[in-house]
């Protein structure tokens, strides 16, 4: 059977993601080692998901860097759509945004876009967005970013200062523009059209609310580049330094290819699900081995295409040597799948547990990350 496509679109992935592909279809730059070099020098040692390359493209993270080394700072600016419950892969940028948040002292501006999933999914009311992005905004808080530096912009309850920035977007970009870069149609809404000015406000808001043009970095999954390539063109004619982008890779899905999916609930961990859900559906994953133990032995399994292994490297595992070495393991064919699998599910719900905990706390709390107009 053939492998699915590859489509990479804000509001679709599936199929078998080529990523030097991608690179070269978006236009975006690969992050080199001499690019890292100069990250460690700020933060000391790389990050996870720098090492392994989780991170693995950027626009003008080079010139951030500049910027930064000549003494200005930057702003940070990351979000979610919220469709539905938060699971461990939209954790992955958001764990990434919180390192740059410490090591740069960088404010992050959090925008939840429960306004475009209202208008992409005909069966949501605007109440049942806004309650699903509060909910996701505990998520948010559990991950632990700084109250006094994080600004979490619930879209459909900010008109002012959005409304009259994206505004502004808006009277520079074409609805040719927009038809083209996200494929909308006929029977597009106009809310939707208008959408890509309202998700390009909080490249500009640090610099609107202090009136210093201020640099924005934006760490998020490379589906939502086109959203930052129709802002980059507007940037300069709205007098505003074009944000940098850092992208990254799709944590697999616990089935066989493609992204991890809230749509496909038995391949995905949520960040609520019980210890009995992690299990299940950890023990019923795809895997790189063999049919039977004596073949796994004999021949090894292959975990370039296992979601197990892709689960220790994208976080489970913070020693590269170790990681190494499982990868070594499964090669040879010194370990079985299952014994690989029970030992991911109780990392799995250490981690849970923690992040549970965490989420519970953040109840009390989340009026101190909302963004409040100054």
């Amino acid at each position: 059977m053939p492998d699915e496509e590859m489509i990479v679109t804000p509001w679709k992935v599936s199929g078998r993601i080529d990523y030097r592909k991608l690179i070269e279809e978006f236009g975006t730059q690969p992050i080199t080692d001499s690019l890292l070099e100069r990250i460690r020098k700020h933060t000391g040692e790389l990050h996870l998901q720098l090492r392994r390359r989780i991170f693995f493209s950027h626009r003008d993270l080079d010139w951030i860097l500049d910027m930064y080394e000549a003494g200005r700072r930057f702003v940070l600016y990351t979000g979610r759509g919220p469709s539905g419950p938060v699971h461990i892969g939209h954790l992955i940028p958001w764990i990434f945004t919180k390192h740059l948040q410490d090591v740069f002292g960088a404010k992050l501006y959090f925008q939840m876009t429960d306004d475009e999933k209202f208008l992409i999914n005909p069966e949501f009311t605007l109440e049942k967005s806004n309650r699903i992005a509060y909910e996701n905004a505990l998520d948010v808080i559990a991950v632990g970013f700084d109250p006094k530096k994080t600004f979490i912009i619930m879209d459909s309850e900010r008109g002012g200062i959005l409304y009259k920035i994206a505004v502004q977007v808006a009277k520079r970009i074409t609805f040719s523009t927009v038809k083209a870069v996200f494929g909308l149609e006929e029977s597009s809404n106009i809310g939707i059209i208008f959408f890509p000015a309202i998700q390009a406000v909080p490249c500009f808001i640090e610099s609107v609310i202090t009136g210093e043009n201020t640099p924005c970095l934006i760490p998020a999954a490379i589906d939502q580049d086109p959203y930052w390539r129709v802002t980059r063109d507007v940037a300069p004619k709205l007098g505003y330094y074009k944000p940098a982008q850092i992208h990254c890779k799709f944590l697999p899905g616990l089935g066989k290819g493609g992204k991890m999916s809230a749509s496909m609930p038995e391949t995905c961990i949520f960040t609520t699900d019980s210890p009995e859900d992690v299990d299940r559906k950890v023990w019923n994953a795809f895997t790189g081995g063999r049919a039977t133990a004596k073949e796994q032995r004999l021949h090894g399994g292959d975990p370039s295409i296992c979601p197990i292994y892709y689960y220790y490297y994208y976080l489970f595992e913070e020693e590269d040597s170790k990681i190494k070495e499982l990868e070594e393991a499964c090669r040879n064919g010194d370990i079985l799948c299952g014994e690989c699998k029970i030992r991911l599910a109780e990392r799995i719900k250490r981690f849970l547990t923690e992040h549970q905990k965490r989420r519970e706390e953040a109840k009390d709390h989340i009026e101190e990350y909302l963004f409040r107009e100054p």
